[in-house]
């Protein structure tokens, strides 16, 4: 199981990627394992195919189920913190760097989709950075200025515009960014996986990875579930959070929930562009094209630290207000559903050997970019695999120290630390009798917490609250019907079942306190 087993569905879902990928098992040999089928991995095991390797990608789910399923694919290389942030914290040279490889990343996007031929509906168009609601006008123009100032540094296209075709916006200060893109991601992978497997790699769904073990001459050891075993020269780690690494990389980065809706629209009420605002969190909005004479508009926003909220459907209704009033011919809701995102410390993801490794390789840190980041890693690991330098390396370099990013270091571990003492408080809960369907919470039963909760049928589920992978506290998620752990984004399902990493082994049952349910 992967996230997909979320309960909201993304305007992607209804296309499979690969339906009938086979389990994993026994043992296998390659020169390339890849733990992750989503766009890092699926990208990854396309570039080295086509150099020659012999490659296997398994995953914990369906393929392509995770949180790539559940993106809104904004094809923008701009940094999503901005570029201005980006050069007060690592300097014009690493921003134009960055800048490049996200170019390039789209650029790489663009040629797979011809060379394959996929219909993914993928279209180069322009993106609009525009004022959040209620900013002061002069903030406004500041802002502007600064990140087209910014732009220009690291050579990024841009233009000084006035006005967008939103309510209350026709004369706001706008950055227009040139040469954008979107597609369908899911058709896009469809596609992918498809040239993978013609090359004669193997994919598993349904397979996840238990340990990745470096050997000590050369290679690895991956161990699945079933007892099945990978050895390989290799080993890449692409599961949105790593598996692999329990603190290291885990401290430099956090989780954070985001949401969208899609609408329908009256075709060509609004421009085919991207938009975004300056709002923190920011909102987002993409078009995508629908039947006939409909088109579906996508907006999202709302952003928080996953696992410490549980107020989805409040955040529903902000982002359906705040599109509504800009886009007042919107029509009717078609579907919404969240994701999460990872957010690091200085703004780049991580991409390249895990620290301390020879031969395992990490993909993490998406930082609200994961096509972009997913599609370059493609291009930057099979690069490092092969032997062959790459410029963008030191931007990605997952051992990478960023000594002025300490504020965001120390920001972001806040939350680690709040939750394991919160460990000695009472839970949410005061006895199971309060679960209704769909709910859930932690109960205190002695010195031991419970998670606590009903699937949508009513059915009970008891597993220690203490996450598997560093012993945070989950916490309910009523949007999607799952376990969040706020410290580095594990999600756990009502039986306690492992849906998204870095945990592996799932939420270990426990018995009803005394007195029962």
């Amino acid at each position: 199981m992967n996230a997909r087993a979320e309960l909201t569905r993304s305007l992607w879902m209804k296309v499979d990627v690969y339906p009938d990928a086979p389990k994993f098992s026994g043992k296998k040999s390659c020169d390339t394992v890849i733990i992750g089928a989503g766009i890092a991995g699926l990208s990854i095991a396309h570039e080295l195919a086509n150099i020659g390797q012999k490659v296997i990608v398994i995953d914990r789910g369906t393929i392509a189920g995770g949180m790539t399923s559940r993106t809104t694919a904004h094809l923008a290389p701009i940094c999503d913190d901005g570029l201005s942030a980006l050069i007060n914290l690592r300097g014009e040279d690493v921003a134009r760097l960055f800048q490049q490889s996200q170019e390039a990343a789209v650029a790489r996007i663009e040629e797979n989709v011809s060379e394959l031929r996929i219909d993914c509906n993928f279209r180069r168009l322009d993106a609009f950075l525009f004022p959040a609601m209620g900013i002061d006008p002069k903030d406004a123009r500041d802002q502007r200025q600064q990140e087209f100032d910014a732009a220009r540094k690291v050579g990024a296209a841009v233009e000084l515009v006035t006005g967008l075709p939103l309510k209350g916006f026709e004369e706001a200060p706008v950055l227009c960014y040139p040469n954008q893109a979107t597609f369908h991601p899911l058709r896009y992978l469809r596609g992918l996986a498809g040239s993978i497997r013609e090359s004669g790699s193997l994919i598993f769904a349904d397979s996840a990875a238990t340990s990745v073990e470096e050997l000590p001459e050369d290679g690895v050891r991956v161990s699945t579930e079933n007892s099945g075993v990978i050895e390989a020269g290799s080993a890449v780690v692409a599961t949105n959070s790593p598996i692999n690494d329990r603190f290291q990389l885990h401290t430099k980065m956090s989780p954070y929930r985001t949401y969208a809706i899609a609408f329908t629209l009256p075709k060509g009420a609004l421009p085919d562009a991207l938009f975004w605002d300056t709002g923190d969190p920011y909102h987002y909005v993409r078009m995508n094209p629908g039947p006939g004479s409909v088109d579906y508009l996508i907006a999202g926003g709302a952003d928080h630290k996953s696992g410490e909220s549980d107020d989805g459907d409040i955040r529903f209704e902000a982002i359906e207000a705040w599109i509504r009033a800009l886009v007042p011919s919107l029509g009717k809701e078609v579907t919404r559903w969240s994701g999460q995102v990872l957010d690091t410390i200085d703004y780049c993801a991580f991409i390249g050997l895990n620290p301390g490794s020879k031969s395992v390789y990490v993909v993490t840190g998406d930082s609200g970019q994961g096509i972009t980041h997913g599609a370059l890693s493609g291009l930057l690991v099979k690069d490092m695999i092969s032997g062959k330098e790459n410029p963008w390396a030191e931007v990605y370099d997952p051992s990478r120290n960023t000594p002025s990013g300490v504020i965001n270091y120390v920001r972001e571990n806040l939350s680690a630390v709040k939750n394991l003492a919160g460990y000695l408080l009472p839970g949410d809960l005061k006895s199971l009798a309060e679960l209704a369907p769909g709910q859930g919470g932690v109960l205190r039963d002695g010195l031991r917490k419970i998670a606590a909760c009903r699937d949508m049928a009513g059915k009970l589920y008891l597993n220690s609250a203490v996450c598997t992978h560093s012993g945070c506290e989950v916490a309910w998620n009523s949007t999607e019907q799952c376990w969040d752990c706020c410290c580095h984004g594990s999600h756990f399902a009502p039986d306690g079942i492992v849906l998204n990493g870095p945990a592996v082994g799932r939420l270990n049952p426990v018995d009803a306190p005394a007195g029962g349910t």
